[in-house]
């Protein structure tokens, strides 16, 4: 797997944000947060409990639409009301409880809510061949059959049935929320191994972790929040372990992060 900190910035971003703002009530959540997001990189959303991260994916994904700000996609300014709109852009989510309905199998999971029909029945062979050749794309080799029941798989091959039924619908910006939370060793380390083929196919990657390791392993860029507030949005080789884990317990680490006065009236 090749070193993420060798690869740059490839011209426009996927998503970008500009000052974005969300509120619930009298209770403001996002505050001015900018994101870039780049096609073929992984960029790591980081943050404490409460940062943010959560309202953040879900009104990229258009679950909470947002109050004010800019939301362009490929370059030119969009609206995202809705969930919908999100998916019609090329916008999937992949939530930590992954969705998956146990009692079918790996094809009908991937197709659900969507399936193929030839005349009034369901294209069986349609479907399956196209889960075989998404699964193929990513490398995917950790699957014994596409027919196979999801509730006999592991953790770590649920979540790649999850990524890869992302992967299907033509997604440009596929969002992981903790893909690796409560895995083992040998499944995080497949996870991870499928995140990077994700954007080594051109996908742009927002990966949620909690898990310094992972992220410095996978990730091209970090973005960290605190308390609402985009600390720090920067290529990873920037960076060390430290400073980004002040960033998310501080607002700010040396010089980077959020300004002095503005952290202070935070914490008040």
């Amino acid at each position: 797997m090749s070193a993420p900190t060798d690869r740059l910035e490839n011209g426009t971003p996927t998503l970008e944000l500009r000052g974005v703002n969300k509120s619930f009530g009298a209770i403001q959540v996002l505050h001015d947060v900018h994101l870039k997001v780049y096609p073929g990189q992984v960029t790591a959303l980081v943050g404490d409990n409460g940062a943010g991260k959560s309202t953040l994916i879900k009104s990229i994904a258009g679950i909470h639409p947002i109050d004010s700000g800019e939301f362009l996609f490929e370059g030119r300014p969009v609206t995202v009301s809705g969930p919908r709109d999100a998916a019609a852009l090329g916008i999937e989510v992949v939530y930590q409880d992954l969705a998956l309905a146990d009692n079918l199998d790996v094809v009908q999971n991937m197709f659900l809510g969507r399936e193929r029909k030839n005349g009034f029945v369901l294209d069986e062979s349609s479907m399956e061949q196209a889960a075989r050749d998404t699964l193929a794309k990513l490398s995917v080799r950790t699957l014994k059959s596409v027919r196979q029941l999801v509730s006999s798989l592991s953790g770590g091959q649920r979540q790649t049935v999850a990524i890869a039924k992302a992967v299907l619908w033509e997604s440009k910006l596929v969002i992981l929320d903790e893909p690796t939370a409560a895995l083992g060793v040998a499944q995080t380390r497949q996870v991870l191994d499928l995140v990077r083929r994700l954007a080594d196919t051109g996908h742009a990657v927002v990966f949620i972790s909690h898990n310094m390791v992972d992220v410095f392993e996978v990730a091209d860029r970090v973005a960290a929040l605190f308390l609402g507030r985009m600390a720090a949005d920067v290529p990873i080789s920037q960076v060390d372990r430290p400073q980004v884990i002040e960033l998310i317990t501080a607002g700010r680490s040396g010089d980077l992060g959020i300004a002095p006065a503005d952290v202070a009236a935070v914490e008040v």
